[in-house]
């Protein structure tokens, strides 16, 4: 199984070579990995500070570690952070992150790549976000006794780690320290296949967005103009072009009544321009907007990145999209503050959107016309949205700690050392 394991990450570096003059992406990860380990190696020369490292695969990943970080670093103020990203959408937004001493990509986990990597790093302990498991370098911690957690981890009986034929992946788990998941049936699932050292935390999103929530909010006067007249506000999150033909009969037919907001996952000039024509006239980009007219556009289209976390707490509803696609973005930002949640049928393999649908707080759709039955009762009846502004809001703030959690195990774990 190592040989295939091996050949096929060969291949997948080759493909995105061959596709990177094509492909904007492809060609960030194969030039954001020229040279890197001497890049690596020369950047931390002479540095003889503690160093711990966390990985996160891509954005996301980072999102959900951002509050261990902060927390990490403000109980050992001289470590050092090194955060390495798999992805080039999460190293693009993320590279000049100030709560990392070093952000670099990660290496293709080859042997003689792994040991080169934590021969220039030398953690003092690793910290994997979630997802990404690789043999060498996880190897490569474990017979140098670098403790190294998996946080936020969940898992799902599907997953090649429980196949009959999957005792290499298994092995890799085997080399974690202490790997925390987000539910209990994660770790019921691991202590079958025989990996013991795990336990309940939860997911640090919580943490995230519950700060978010109770901080002093960002000043948006563009986004105060908009919504100065009282009407309702719909905001709709990571919305992709799948997700427009439900959404778009729900905007005609409540133009009059309610307010939308709309942040595309991806800003192209073809996803804003999908969002233009569901009600043409009524839009205006956020770039473009001014404080005296944005009032006269029924939906404000947000085009730049980084304001949508703070954009919820302008919602009465919200719509978040990915769920028409391969999965499901984050939800618990707008939980965060109450909103009713509405997104499409792929979200089973995100433990807080099933725990919202079951409390009634948010509600999967297939079609334009579920996504109106979905939505009148709650937009017609404000008690009913009150109900579950209340469970939402109970929800996420009792989810919320999984940080502390972590942070306290950590304590105990690098006294040891």
């Amino acid at each position: 199984m190592l040989f295939f394991y091996t050949l096929g990450l060969h291949l997948y570096a080759l493909l995105l070579r061959l596709v990177a003059p094509f492909v904007p992406k492809a060609e960030q990860w194969v030039n954001g990995r020229r040279g890197l380990l001497e890049h690596i190696r020369q950047t931390l020369h002479g540095d003889t500070a503690p160093r711990v490292w966390f990985h996160c695969a891509s954005l996301g990943e980072f999102e959900q570690g951002r509050p261990l970080m902060e927390a990490y670093a403000q109980r050992h103020p001289d470590h050092k952070i090194v955060l390495t990203f798999f992805s080039p959408s999460g190293y693009a937004v993320r590279h000049n992150w100030p709560g990392a001493a070093y952000v670099f990509y990660l290496p293709l986990d080859t042997h003689a790549n792994a040991q080169a990597f934590l021969d220039a790093v030398q953690p003092r302990l690793a910290v994997f976000v979630k997802y990404e498991f690789w043999h060498y370098l996880l190897r490569g911690l474990h017979q140098r006794n670098i403790p190294a957690i998996c946080v936020s981890a969940i898992f799902r009986p599907g997953q090649v780690f429980f196949k009959p034929w999957g005792g290499f992946y298994r092995r890799m788990l085997q080399c974690f320290t202490h790997i925390f998941t987000q539910n209990e049936a994660s770790v019921q699932l691991l202590r079958q296949a025989g990996i013991t050292q795990a336990s309940v935390a939860g997911d640090t999103r919580f943490d995230t967005v519950v700060r978010t929530a109770l901080a002093q909010p960002r000043e948006l006067p563009l986004v105060d103009a908009f919504t100065d007249d009282w009407l309702p506000v719909c905001i709709v999150g990571s919305s992709w072009p799948e997700d427009m033909p439900v959404l778009t009969p729900l905007m005609q037919q409540y133009q009059q009544e309610l307010r939308f907001i709309v942040a595309p996952h991806e800003i192209s000039e073809a996803n804003l321009r999908i969002v233009e024509e569901a009600l043409p006239g009524k839009v205006v980009r956020y770039s473009q907007a001014q404080p005296a007219t944005v009032g006269q556009a029924t939906v404000l289209l947000i085009d730049n990145v980084g304001l949508l976390s703070q954009l919820y707490r302008f919602g009465h509803f919200a719509y978040v999209g990915g769920a028409f696609g391969k999965g499901l973005h984050n939800t618990l930002e707008a939980a965060a503050f109450g909103l009713p949640l509405f997104f499409g049928p792929t979200y089973t393999k995100f433990q807080e959107a099933i725990d919202l649908v079951e409390l009634g707080c948010a509600f999967p759709v297939r079609t334009a016309q579920e996504l109106k039955e979905a939505f009148a009762p709650l937009f017609h009846h404000e008690a009913n949205r009150l109900v579950v502004q209340d469970l939402s809001l109970e929800y996420v703030h009792q989810k919320a700690g999984a940080t502390a959690r972590i942070m306290q195990w950590l304590d105990g774990e690098l006294v040891n050392q």
